[in-house]
């Protein structure tokens, strides 16, 4: 049975348990006042929950760390408690979210792109129906690598491949049923190839994908640029495309060579079904002020991650949109939870 995990943050800085180091389950992450109070600030409340569907040190972790540091700098709270509970895609966390506070007004949720894959597979009895979204916050795109030594130049060369013989083109890239596995198949269905055919090779991390296609068992890979950045920088990879809409990282993108794809790993902040509309449209206010906060723009620059803010009824159809792309695709991989 997964424990709840209590985090925090003492002065803005996370203390992580590592190497044996006994963790710290009741932390609280604290505002310092400043001499200059911002005269904009929107006050959710005195303390502020966020939980966190993930365990520590990942996407979701980090970006809701961020914003509890930006809630505190914009003063829309005093202290921020973090509440970590991972498993399943971000399920378990969405299910214990659901069922504890769902009437909550001062806690909130993180989720993404990876829930609602994860909700799409597993069809859990708790699903995405029993949050209301708040808004997204950031999108953190993917990018799709060959070996430096390739004849592979461009997307439309692997979609070229994968069409003669979609059997001799493995393609490596994060967890079955995750974010990559699902664009895998988006970009395997706009190459006009069939998606039941794709050979898609899952790894637990960036690190193991790199390896896959350096070492030829991969014919490409998909994973976020800062997993590739690395190799990248060295020469010992090539990117031939992004899943945004336009360029970006100085690699096209893939919809502007010609293949009908691009998704987007996005992350943003949800509340309970029970809170009220007027709560929520406060909730909306006081994250336009934190985006704006100097440690989130900081956080952005240093994680490669783009603001992509939307909320209201185009983030609910969003996700709508996001939800039928994620079925449509466990379907047609043959997915199983």
């Amino acid at each position: 049975m997964l424990k709840t995990q209590r985090r925090s943050v003492l002065g803005g800085l996370a203390i992580a348990a590592l190497g044996g180091v006994t963790p710290l389950w009741a932390q609280t992450a604290k505002s310092v006042a400043s001499a200059a109070p911002n005269a904009n600030a929107l006050k959710l409340a005195p303390r502020l929950r966020i939980v966190i569907p993930a365990n520590a040190g990942g996407g979701w972790d980090q970006t809701g760390r961020a914003l509890g540091t930006a809630l505190l700098g914009s003063g829309a709270a005093d202290e921020i408690e973090y509440e970590n509970k991972g498993g399943k895609g971000g399920t378990v966390g969405l299910a214990y979210y659901a069922d504890k506070y769902s009437n909550d007004p001062n806690t909130l949720l993180m989720g993404g792109m990876v829930m609602v894959g994860a909700v799409a597979l597993q069809k859990p009895a708790v699903d995405m129906s029993r949050i209301q979204p708040i808004a997204r916050l950031t999108s953190d795109y993917l990018v799709m690598v060959v070996a430096a030594s390739s004849p592979i130049r461009n997307v439309g060369d692997l979609a070229g491949r994968m069409r003669a013989n979609p059997k001799e083109v493995p393609i490596a890239g994060g967890s079955a049923g995750g974010v990559d596995h699902v664009f895998a198949g988006v970009f395997t269905r706009g190459s006009r190839t069939s998606p039941e055919e794709l050979v898609y090779l899952p790894f637990a991390g960036g690190a193991e994908v790199v390896q896959a296609v350096l070492g030829g068992k991969a014919v490409a890979g998909i994973s976020g640029y800062s997993e590739f950045s690395e190799q990248l920088a060295s020469g010992k990879l090539r990117a031939i495309g992004v899943s945004s809409k336009r360029s970006m990282f100085g690699i096209p993108a893939i919809r502007e060579q010609g293949i009908d794809a691009d998704m987007a790993n996005w992350r943003g902040v949800f509340t309970g079904q029970g809170v009220s509309a007027a709560r929520q449209a406060g909730m909306v206010e006081a994250m336009k002020l934190a985006i704006t906060h100097e440690s989130w723009q900081k956080t952005l620059k240093q994680n490669h991650w783009e603001s992509s803010w939307l909320a209201g009824p185009g983030f609910t159809n969003f996700i709508d949109l996001d939800l039928t792309t994620s079925r449509v695709m466990t379907y047609l991989l043959k997915l199983k939870a």
